[in-house]
């Protein structure tokens, strides 16, 4: 590939912030609560696709696309023509009591990207802890049971029921108990680090045994429980791909017990993975047309009774989404669930252009250029020790820092370094888990783009070591 040595003449953004932007968080810090905790002193003024610059005019290449939402790049032609188009016809009418075009079309899209091989209905929010919601309370209300499993490492929002779900840090949960009753928490498949001290190739079957082994034995009786929530990759826990056999083998569970699957694709989903959905590439068909992991006949991926949509759904603009199968929507009476601002125009105009886009030419983009950074970050791993893990799928890849290979432990402080030092050279990348670099770009990234990302990265990697 085109990157292949370190690149010491990249330009440095010295005394960040600069005065404008120190100017600006100064300001902030007066007037907003410091609950949200920035990460670095990035203070945005325009953007352009991957490119962005902040109030002194220095430019970044934008490796976090506000943390895997502005899809289709800042300022994308297509979607600020459609926002100002639809502003200037109405803004907003709810849609909790009347009806509006731009709604029904993006319904119909959403039904559009799943499987017809079952019926689905739709439910608009404004985020995706709100769409979470929406997701727990259907699934109580459809099957009459309460009780909800989750699991360690998960990231599913921050109102209460959806942060009774997460348990990625526990700053996320201090101070707020006690939380919805009825949840339960199971171990993720993480192959990279095993739980229950298994070996790598028994970690999906561990995982699926201890939630029927034990949860179902012990707290958690499978008649009481309404639905399992689970990213088909983690996000927050550490940008985790789980282990072959896992999600279809926790869709075997959830037939034999009359359980919902919930997937949250909130931040895995709308292209980011190279398919529209994650699930999609959930298991791999052999020549019968069979799971090749777990043998069940599948029509595509691993299909959930409830997905969870918002993030990149927007392009930038709030929305959030669930998409469910009628069979379960159409036992949710008139007036049991609503809010004012789901379907909102703007945001809907806006999803309705995404998806568009994702549909014909971002989503392959994801899965091409993913590919080239990945290799591109492999290619680093074997020059560098501290990098113990390179995973994921399309434009959605976490690099685990390391202090040593042999023991895997996080290298925390270390990540945080890189952090650091790529935004004082020009590069926008976030944390997550315990010490992994997460790459979410938007899915216009290009390979020149690529290459002059991974130079960054290194030149970062290598002055914090």
């Amino acid at each position: 590939m085109a990157f292949s040595s370190l690149n010491t003449s990249l330009p440095m953004h010295a005394d960040m912030p600069g005065p404008r932007a120190a100017a600006l968080v100064a300001r902030d810090q007066k007037v907003f609560a410091p609950c949200m905790g920035r990460v670095y002193p990035f203070v945005m003024e325009r953007g352009s696709g991957c490119d962005v610059w902040d109030v002194d005019g220095n430019r970044y290449l934008d490796f976090n696309a506000g943390i895997a939402v502005v899809s289709a790049g800042h300022t994308h032609p297509r979607i600020v023509r459609a926002i100002q188009e639809q502003a200037a016809r109405f803004i907003h009418m709810a849609a909790t009591d009347f009806y509006n075009e731009p709604m029904v079309t993006l319904g119909e899209k959403l039904v559009a990207t799943m499987p017809v091989e079952h019926e689905w209905q739709v439910f608009l929010a404004n985020s995706g802890t709100e769409a979470i919601e929406a997701a727990i309370k259907l699934a109580r209300y459809a099957t009459g049971r309460q009780g909800i499993i989750a699991f360690f490492g998960g990231f599913h929002g921050r109102s209460y029921g959806a942060l009774s779900l997460t348990a990625s840090k526990p700053v996320q949960r201090r101070g707020y108990f006690p939380l919805v009753p009825g949840t339960f928490h199971a171990f993720y498949a993480n192959p990279y680090r095993p739980p229950l001290g298994v070996e790598p190739s028994r970690v999906a079957e561990a995982c699926l045994a201890y939630i029927e082994d034990t949860l179902f034995r012990t707290v958690a009786p499978p008649r009481d429980i309404a639905a399992i929530v689970v990213e088909p990759i983690q996000g927050e826990g550490g940008y985790v791909v789980p282990a072959p056999g896992f999600l279809c083998g926790l869709r075997r569970l959830c037939d034999q017990y009359g359980i919902l699957l919930i997937l949250d694709e909130v931040q895995s989903g709308v292209g980011r993975t190279g398919t529209m959905w994650a699930f999609e590439q959930e298991c791999p068909s052999d020549a019968s047309g069979a799971c090749a992991v777990c043998g069940r006949a599948q029509f595509i991926g691993c299909i959930p009774d409830i997905l969870v949509t918002a993030k990149g759904l927007g392009g930038g603009v709030p929305i959030g989404a669930i998409v469910a199968r009628k069979g379960w929507t159409s036992l949710w009476e008139p007036g049991s669930h609503g809010n004012t601002f789901g379907g909102n125009a703007l945001a809907c105009v806006a999803a309705n252009e995404v998806l568009d886009l994702v549909r014909h030419e971002l989503a392959a983009n994801a899965a091409r250029v993913g590919t080239y950074l990945m290799q591109g970050l492999r290619n680093l791993q074997q020059r560098y020790e501290v990098i113990g893990d390179v995973r994921g799928r399309g434009l959605m890849i976490g690099v685990e820092l390391v202090m040593d290979r042999e023991t895997r432990e996080p290298a925390r402080v270390l990540a945080q370094r890189v952090m650091d030092e790529s935004f004082r050279r020009g590069l926008l990348i976030l944390t997550c888990g315990a010490s992994t670099i997460r790459l979410c770009p938007p899915l216009v990234l290009t390979e020149a783009q690529v290459d002059e990302g991974l130079a960054i990265f290194e030149t970062a990697l290598r002055a914090s070591l």
